[in-house]
C-alpha cells in the first residue's frame, strides 16, 4: 500500500500526542479527522480548555470530533463515514470495540514504555518511582483487554539516577513520535511484523502494572529508605508531586508542602520524617536510618522554590 492510500483517524489528547500528529502530518499522511477530549472548564472564570491535539488541530485545518462518550451512535456512524483505514491512537481514552474494530488496518497505540512492563496509564511515572535505569515507547495493535496488543515495534532510553518523570516524558514524545512513523511506514511498504506480548515474556514473569496516580499515592512515607523515597519524587516530578507534612525545626505545626527534587545524603542520623536543617540544608530522616536533603519544594498555595529560599523565608 503507497502512503497516499493510507487514510488515518488521530486520536489523542495532551502534549505528547501532538509531537506524533505533527510528524504525521508533515511527513504527508492524510489526516480524515481527529478525535480529543471535549472542552472542560478551566481557571476561576470557567473558560474552555482545549486539548493541546485540538488546538492543533484547529491550527492546521483538520476536522474535529470531541464525543462526550465513545459508544454515542451519533459518533460512531461520523467516524464510519470518515472511511479511514487505520486509527492512530495516543494518549487517549480506552477505546470501545466497536471503535477499535473499525478501520481495515486496525488500530494501533503508542504507549511510553517497554511492553509488556508498565501496562496502564502512568507508565513514566511508575518506572521512575521503582528506580528502573530503563525505558522506552512501544506500538500495539488495539485488542480487548488494556496495554495487551500485538506489539509492532519499540525503541528505548536509558534513565539517569536523578531525571525526573518531566524530561523522561519530553525525551519519550520525540522518541514515540519517531517510533509512529516507522510503524506507519511498515505498514505502507508491506514489512509490518508483530509479536504477542505473551512471547515477550520470560518464564514465571508478570507484565508490571502502571495504574493511575492519585493523591495518596503520592505521598511520601518516610520508613522507606532513602533511596526509594528518592526515586518516588522524581517519579512524580514535576506533576502531580510528591507530598508530605513535615514538622520543621523550631516550629509546632506541621508544614504541608509538595517535594519536587532531593538527593540521598549521610552524615545524618534522624528519625524517619525527622526534619533538620543544616547550613541551610533541609534534611528529612528515612528508614534504614538513612537521609535526604529536599533541594526544591512547593509549600501549600505558593510557588515552586529552593528549599533553602523556603527556609530563609521562615527565619529558624
Amino acid at each position: 500500500m503507497n502512503r497516499q492510500k493510507l487514510r488515518i483517524v488521530f486520536l489523542g489528547t495532551p502534549d505528547f500526542a501532538v509531537e506524533s500528529l505533527d510528524r504525521i502530518h508533515s511527513a504527508g499522511y492524510d489526516i480524515a479527522a481527529v478525535v480529543t477530549m471535549p472542552d472542560k472548564p478551566a481557571g476561576r472564570g470557567h473558560k474552555l480548555l482545549q486539548s493541546p491535539v485540538k488546538q492543533w488541530a484547529v491550527d492546521h485545518g483538520i476536522k474535529i470530533l470531541q464525543p462526550v462518550s465513545l459508544k454515542d451512535p451519533g459518533f460512531v456512524e461520523e467516524l464510519r463515514s470518515l472511511d479511514a483505514n487505520l486509527f492512530v491512537v495516543i494518549a487517549f481514552r480506552m477505546l470501545p470495540e466497536i471503535v477499535w474494530q473499525m478501520p481495515e488496518l486496525g488500530t494501533f497505540n503508542l504507549h511510553a514504555s517497554l511492553l509488556p512492563r508498565y501496562r496502564g496509564a502512568a507508565p513514566i511515572n511508575h518506572a521512575l518511582m521503582n528506580g528502573d535505569s530503563k525505558t522506552g515507547v512501544t506500538t500495539f495493535f488495539l485488542k480487548h483487554e488494556i496495554d495487551t496488543g500485538d506489539i509492532i515495534a519499540q525503541r528505548s532510553i536509558d534513565i539517569a539516577p536523578d531525571e525526573d518523570a518531566g524530561s523522561v516524558h519530553d525525551r519519550l514524545m520525540h522518541l514515540g513520535a519517531e517510533l509512529t512513523l516507522e510503524t506507519l511506514q511498515s505498514i505502507t511498504d508491506g514489512t509490518l511484523r508483530t509479536i504477542s506480548q505473551d512471547e515477550m515474556l520470560t518464564a514465571g514473569e508478570e507484565p508490571t502494572p502502571a495504574p493511575k496516580i492519585f493523591r495518596e499515592t503520592c505521598e511520601i512515607d518516610w520508613s522507606r529508605p532513602a533511596t526509594q523515597i528518592h526515586n518516588h519524587v522524581r517519579g512524580l516530578a514535576p506533576y502531580p508531586a510528591a507530598w508530605t507534612r513535615l514538622t520543621l525545626p523550631g516550629l509546632t505545626t506541621p508544614t504541608e508542602m509538595k517535594v519536587l527534587k532531593t538527593s540521598v545524603v549521610n552524615g545524618f542520623t534522624l528519625r524517619p520524617g525527622q526534619t533538620a536543617v543544616d547550613h541551610g540544608r533541609l534534611i528529612v530522616g528515612c528508614g534504614n536510618q538513612d537521609a535526604v536533603e529536599i533541594l526544591q519544594l512547593k509549600p501549600e498555595g505558593k510557588r515552586a522554590m529552593p528549599a533553602a529560599d523556603f527556609l530563609r523565608g521562615l527565619h529558624l
